[in-house]
């Protein structure tokens, strides 16, 4: 009788491993077409953290792509390639050279909203701080996260703001919460800057020339959430194990579950 319920809890433990397999399988699959979901607020000359709700906006956006050439999927990028072109055939006027008029003085990112402590973020908190040789300029900036070095996702879009030329005091910030369709990983960001008037790519700063920019530990807010999967196993009285209890329960009653089998 022993015996037997001891291949009676094998059974069950078995059957439970399988099933968290298959769940997370399922759940991996899932997130390949999981939508995008964020809610971002901006601004210009406040301070960190004050960004009123006036200016809060809510987006949705295709699923994270995780594989590619992440070279090739921004606005830049893309008026980088039309550059190279017009420069090959020759066509290319003194307005398509690069610009040297619009740079990046500085980049700040702070993360926040750790729900479940376990190290990842779902809140990023943007500022950054775009200069021009020009007494004043209007702009806009785009900006993207990566997932383990796989393609940019633009993630979100500033209104047009003002710069003057290489003052302090024109710093803008950008903080959104990812709500859903960002899975815990490491990311990198990356800004391009686009003049307001024409739509032209003037500057850009990612991971390359920002360390503050690389490897930031992110997930969205609905894996932000402390969980536990029960099991119970009703063998003639009650009693339920976590998820980690019947993974710790399962490498070390097996063995002996199937040496009692064997002698049996």
């Amino acid at each position: 009788m022993k015996t037997q319920t001891m291949k009676m809890n094998l059974f069950w433990v078995l059957s439970a491993s399988l099933l968290l397999l298959a769940g997370a399988a399922t759940v991996e699959a899932a997130d390949e077409s999981e939508m995008r979901i964020s809610t971002t607020s901006q601004g210009q000359g406040i301070q960190r953290g004050g960004v009123g709700a006036d200016k809060l906006s809510h987006d949705e956006l295709e699923p994270l792509q995780r594989s590619g050439e992440r070279s090739k999927t921004t606005r830049g990028s893309q008026q980088k390639k039309d550059m190279a072109v017009s420069l090959k055939s020759g066509s290319v006027s003194s307005a398509m050279t690069p610009n040297v008029e619009f740079w990046f003085y500085d980049v700040d990112v702070q993360l926040y909203s750790d729900l479940d402590r376990d190290g990842y973020y779902s809140g990023i908190d943007l500022a950054f701080d775009a200069d021009t040789v020009y007494g004043i300029a209007d702009v806009y900036a785009v900006i993207y996260l990566s997932y383990d070095f796989g393609p940019w996702n633009e993630y979100a879009v500033t209104e047009d703001f003002t710069i003057f030329g290489a003052s302090a005091n024109d710093e803008y910030i950008v903080e959104t919460d990812l709500v859903a369709g960002y899975i815990t990983g490491d990311y990198d960001i990356l800004i391009e800057l686009f003049d307001a008037v024409d739509g032209s790519f003037v500057a850009d700063i990612g991971p390359d020339q920002s360390s503050e920019l690389s490897f930031l530990p992110l997930e969205d807010i609905g894996r932000d959430t402390p969980r536990e999967t029960t099991i119970v196993v009703n063998n003639g009285g009650g009693g339920s194990l976590g998820l980690l209890g019947l993974l710790a329960l399962f490498a070390f009653a097996a063995p002996r579950l199937l040496a009692a089998r064997r002698s049996a």
